[in-house]
């Protein structure tokens, strides 16, 4: 049977728990090597105002256009979502 040595002059696990439980977790000396980002303002920015009645560089026409495309799309899905619901049927 082998016999384990333990030196009297080693410290065991628990010799020093009370003193590793009143120090402070958390280094006391400052690191030099990771240092906080310090947030930088961001730089403004000029928002460009149309002049002459363009919203999105389109025209008055453009707009309503893409308007009664979306307007027919919200009706149409609506409407398959209502068959698929079984809220709805033709007969």
């Amino acid at each position: 049977m082998p016999v384990i040595y333990y030196p009297h002059n080693e410290v065991t696990m628990f010799d020093n728990l009370r003193d590793s439980a009143e120090s402070s977790f958390y280094e006391e000396e400052p690191n030099d090597l990771y240092k906080e980002p310090v947030a930088q303002p961001a730089p403004r920015r000029r928002v460009a105002v149309a002049h002459n009645g363009r919203f999105l560089g389109m025209t008055a026409q453009q707009r309503f256009l893409i308007s009664v495309m979306l307007l027919f799309t919200v009706c149409i899905v609506g409407t398959l979502a209502m068959f698929v619901l079984e809220k709805m049927s033709l007969f």
